[in-house]
């Protein structure tokens, strides 16, 4: 978990300026025709902090965890991030990234296995949910030209 702090925390370093670099017209620009601005990836992003954050923390404090599905259309719905000053997401975004990757270096290897299902997907491990956190964040952030594409483990 060492090195994916690590990863975690390089990647925030070199995305975080990129973020606030970003013209005003290019925020709330769609990424792709039809998709989501960077204003909404980095909602996203935040919401996916939030939600790997209550994961990793209570499946080292349990024997076995069973979380909600996440409705990521409905969450950006229903946050508007498009709607938040982009200094305050990208700020919002680096520091929880920066705490998560405090967190990620300390979960106890002995839990590392443990058995977690989000929604009806298949069951994981509590690793397999901290590596798959990474490349989804280095996946979003290479949509918005804030991350070259990087091996995680």
């Amino acid at each position: 978990m060492e090195t994916l702090s690590e990863t975690l925390l390089a990647v925030t370093r070199a995305a975080e300026p990129k973020l606030r670099a970003v013209s005003a017209i290019e925020r709330t620009a769609p990424v792709l025709p039809g998709g989501w601005s960077r204003k909404q990836v980095i909602g996203h992003l935040i919401d996916s902090a939030s939600n790997n954050h209550q994961r990793f923390v209570r499946a080292a404090l349990q024997s076995s965890l069973e979380f909600p599905g996440y409705d990521q259309d409905g969450c950006v719905r229903v946050e508007k991030p498009e709607d938040v000053d982009w200094d305050v997401l990208v700020a919002l975004w680096a520091a929880y990234n920066r705490y998560l990757a405090h967190l990620i270096a300390r979960l106890p290897p002995s839990k590392l296995d443990m058995l977690c299902r989000i929604g009806s997907g298949k069951e994981v491990t509590l690793g397999f949910l901290v590596e798959d956190y990474v490349r989804h964040l280095v996946h979003h952030l290479g949509q918005i030209g804030a991350a070259d594409p990087i091996r995680t483990p």
